[in-house]
């Protein structure tokens, strides 16, 4: 009896020492805002990917090590078609079953990424039986008619046997996993292909010389797409020279879209794709990128071919600041939550967790925390994963308010470009003036190289706020009716969050906010300021 009792008491509370409810994770939005809801809050994935071929049991250890290191909470890990369907109809989730034992024990939430007919624009992940049979489960073939290493998105055979392994995957998980430690989902892997913009077999040319479909010819989505409304016509007459890869973009959509449906008929979590990008400013030719796939210049066709994808989401792995800004911004919208699922394994990278954040994202995560081809020493592993640990560290205590004030709109963010140049953030009342580098007194006394300077801003009252950063100095004036009045700082408090209560280690004066206002070193540190007019 006693030993029945406490079985039932444990089965209410789930690996993260919280009550299991009823309530699924599930995505939300409210005026352009979007939150991730887990356990009924607003939830921040401070996430690490897996590599590709890492979500084995015998490479797991190596993977709950780093997540522990780094201080993640959510790992994002792959389930393998080819595992799961080794045979037709017969599926196999003892993979999944050990990821959710191993999650629930390490306190970490996962995000399952769904290897099938796309990896990488490739078909490597499909059943051995499935790429045994080329002829009923189809690669795409090349305008001058040679195959081509990428699954055809028009192979209704293909798609209905990706639809079948999804729903009975999702049915397992609804089974599975009452405790909710899969909060996300997503489908496929930087799907499209590489080399060839479309399939330009006699079936795909076919469709491609019917009018295109009347959900594309919406005023809406003609003006998103820059053709002009009214027209009509075959995919050559509407789209011209971006025909091609409007098609494949299409195609490739409704496909995946039918997948998550399948999905999500069984079990409703939040799912989304990622895209492999192209370089946002040049616009360049569809053969220079993963042709099909949700790149910025086709968000509007994939949200119209499939609505049953929550998000689309770009995985980070190009260089200079402005060009990583530039997808951010692509990838912010109203009807599109921010997520950064995949992001190059580098310091100066760190810095973009906090304009997520600003923007009321949902979720950041670099890949490849774990060391499965390099040979890294325990130290060497350790000063890799340090940038990214040191924020979450700080993070993690405050995560779900962190969430909240993104979802409020209440973050606002400065990170260092490479002309190391000041830059203002404007608060109402108050400008805080942000200056970058690693210098004793003002931050310009030594630059920062790589630009990694950073801070995000809370306005918690109208001359309160919380300010967390590195590498860089800050301090502020008054703007608006006030600017040029005298200033000072009642209290500048340094400390920090436990759940949603600051707890202050100590109150920083002279030394530590003379020139203005404090520093920020190379450790992330968590201040509460209060300002007042003289």
């Amino acid at each position: 009896m006693l030993a029945t009792l406490i079985g039932m008491i444990l089965s209410a509370i789930d690996g993260f020492g919280q009550a299991v409810t009823n309530q699924v994770p599930a995505l939300i939005s409210k005026d352009g805002h979007h939150a991730l809801m887990v356990d009924g809050a607003p939830f921040f994935i401070l996430g690490a990917q897996a590599h590709n071929s890492s979500g084995w049991p015998a490479m797991l250890p190596a993977l709950w090590n780093a997540i522990e290191e780094v201080h993640a909470n959510t790992l994002e890990v792959p389930v393998y078609w080819e595992q799961v369907e080794e045979e037709p109809g017969k599926f196999n989730f003892s993979l999944v079953d050990t990821l959710l034992v191993q999650a629930r024990q390490h306190q970490v939430h996962l995000v399952l990424l769904w290897f099938a007919t796309w990896k990488n624009g490739s078909n490597h992940y499909m059943p051995a039986w499935m790429k045994r049979d080329a002829v009923k489960y189809p690669n795409i073939v090349s305008k001058d008619g040679k195959p081509v290493d990428s699954p055809s998105p028009h192979a209704e055979t293909t798609m209905k046997a990706d639809m079948k392994a999804f729903a009975a995957l999702m049915n397992y998980l609804k089974k599975a996993d009452a405790l909710h430690t899969v909060i996300m989902m997503q489908v496929e892997n930087e799907s499209g292909a590489w080399g060839c913009v479309r399939d330009y077999s006699p079936f795909a040319q076919k469709l491609f010389d019917e009018p295109v479909p009347a959900a594309l010819l919406k005023p809406e989505l003609l003006k998103a797409l820059q053709v002009p409304i009214g027209t009509a016509g075959n995919w050559q007459k509407v789209f011209g020279d971006r025909a091609d890869e409007y098609f494949q973009a299409w195609s490739v959509a409704r496909f995946i879209g039918q997948v998550a449906a399948a999905g999500k008929a069984e079990y409703a979590l939040p799912m989304y794709t990622n895209a492999a990008l192209r370089n946002p400013f040049t616009n360049p030719p569809a053969n220079y990128y993963e042709s099909g796939g949700p790149t910025d210049n086709v968000i509007p066709i994939w949200k119209e071919a499939a609505p049953a994808i929550d998000l689309l989401a770009p995985d980070i792995y190009l260089s200079g600041t402005d060009t990583i800004m530039k997808v951010i911004d692509l990838y912010d919208r109203r009807d599109n939550a921010l997520l950064v699922p995949e992001l190059g394994w580098s310091g100066e990278r760190a810095k973009y967790l906090y304009e997520v954040l600003a923007r009321g994202g949902i979720g950041f995560s670099p890949f490849g925390i774990d060391d499965n081809e390099h040979g890294f020493s325990p130290v060497e592993m350790t000063d890799r994963l340090a940038p990214f640990a040191r924020e979450y560290t700080v993070a993690a205590p405050m995560m779900r308010l962190l969430a909240k004030w993104g979802y409020e709109g209440k973050v606002k963010a400065a990170i260092e470009r490479e002309d190391h140049a000041d830059q203002t953030i404007d608060l109402g009342a108050w400008q805080a003036v942000v200056s970058f580098g690693d210098g004793e007194r003002k931050a310009s006394e030594k630059i920062n190289n790589p630009p990694n300077g950073k801070i995000m801003i809370v306005q918690s009252g109208q001359d309160k706020f919380i300010l967390i950063g590195t590498l860089c100095h800050v301090t502020f004036r008054p703007a608006g009716k006030n600017s040029g009045r005298a200033w000072q700082y009642l209290k500048v408090e340094e400390g920090r969050y436990d759940g949603e209560m600051f707890k202050p280690f100590r109150i920083l004066n002279g030394d530590e906010t003379d020139f203005g206002g404090p520093h920020f070193r190379l450790v992330p540190t968590v201040l509460e300021t209060t300002l007042i007019l003289r």
